[in-house]
């Protein structure tokens, strides 16, 4: 072929790919053109709806029992006997424990005989004294005699009260080798085995008792919130308290709130509170951790939406609110918040749509469509 035919086909090739190129450049731009185009995008929603909301003060507690004892003896003795079971309940004046009695016997039976020495003795002190009134009216005996014999008289009246004392107290000494309970409630691990020797000085004890019904649940409030507790104590009487599990998944016990302590913790800026739980089924238990909520009101008629469709940026807290079938962005006021539902102050009227979920992807004026409650609940997992 010439070099003529050669540049004819080359020019022609190079033409072909020029058109080529043209026509894909235009199909791309077409292309992307189509993808860029805004498409609705589907979210949940819920309306906005007027309502009651509980308002609770959260915190920490800690269980605290009313009455903690340990038991111990008030004589020294070989421990002979228990009567109770590790973990038992016990009521008030349940025998617990016995020590040998026989050494506070005996000193009970000494006790006894000096007294009844002391009071023959007496007894024998005032004949005398009777028989000397009568010789000195008669003068046979003189008044230093008489005065005398008053003198021994009153000794031994002295000596009679200190026997009887004696007695008294080898009674009492006998009586607490049978050791008793001193307040109802569970039994801990014993601390003595019977076969031992124990004293009243021993520090273990035997057995500690704890006041399991009613339980105390002591926690802290923040200063701030002192005076909103006391103006609803004063109201509305004893306030709810609810004591719920480490994870806040389940509400152990209800109560009520108790009191106050009279002073604020200047280190912390708070103050103590306590709260009674009847316990009837033991969850409660000495020294567990639980989170405490204290029902202090509850706002009547206000306007509630979802949490979930609560936003924040710079310049505070903002919904999106599906109108015309886009999203809008609309700044609110909130205030309470509580079990997944908001109190909405200002930016909201009864009635409107916000979106609850999909929100992180919106953009204010952005193309929606959205499900119904029932679709968005089943679409979120929340369906029952």
């Amino acid at each position: 072929m010439s070099p003529a035919g050669n540049k004819l086909i080359r020019g022609a090739l190079l033409a072909l790919l020029i058109i080529a190129a043209l026509f894909a450049y235009r199909h791309f731009q077409r292309g992307k053109g189509e993808e860029e185009a805004p498409k609705p995008r589907t979210v949940g929603v819920a309306a906005a709806g007027i309502g009651s909301v509980n308002v609770y003060f959260q915190a920490i507690g800690t269980v605290t029992p009313p009455s903690t004892v340990t038991v111990r003896s008030r004589v020294d003795g070989e421990l002979v006997a228990l009567h109770f079971v590790e973990g038992q309940f016990v009521q008030e004046g349940d025998l617990l424990a016995e020590i040998d009695p026989r050494p506070y016997q005996v000193q009970l039976q000494q006790a006894k005989g000096a007294l009844a020495t002391d009071e023959a003795l007496l007894k024998q002190a005032v004949l005398e004294l009777e028989r000397y009134r009568k010789l000195i009216r008669e003068h046979s005996v003189s008044e230093q005699q008489v005065e005398t014999q008053e003198g021994t008289v009153g000794r031994q009246e002295g000596a009679v009260i200190s026997g009887r004392a004696a007695v008294a107290e080898a009674e009492l000494m006998l009586t607490y080798c049978r050791i008793t309970a001193p307040i109802s409630g569970q039994t801990g691990l014993r601390q003595v085995d019977p076969g031992n020797m124990i004293r009243a000085s021993d520090s273990t004890g035997i057995v500690v008792i704890t006041q399991m019904r009613p339980m105390n649940v002591v926690f802290t409030l923040v200063e701030n919130r002192i005076g909103e507790v006391l103006r609803a104590m004063r109201a509305g009487g004893p306030l709810k308290v609810e004591a719920w599990g480490q994870d806040n998944g389940v509400l152990l016990e209800s109560g009520e709130l108790l009191s106050l302590d009279n002073r604020i913790d200047t280190a912390t800026g708070t103050v103590k509170a306590k709260a009674v739980f009847a316990n009837k089924e033991g969850r409660l238990f000495p020294n567990q951790f639980v989170n405490t909520r204290l029902l202090v009101k509850t706002l009547q008629d206000v306007l509630i939406i979802p949490s979930a469709a609560v936003q924040r940026n710079n310049e505070g807290f903002f919904v999106y609110a599906a109108e015309d079938g886009k999203a809008k962005l609309r700044a609110i006021r909130c205030g309470y918040s509580e079990d997944g539902r908001t109190v909405v102050e200002e930016g909201l009227k009864p009635g409107e749509t916000v979106v609850t979920d999909g929100v992180d992807r919106l953009r204010d004026g952005m193309p929606i469509s959205w499900r119904t409650p029932e679709e968005n609940a089943a679409a979120t997992g929340d369906a029952p």
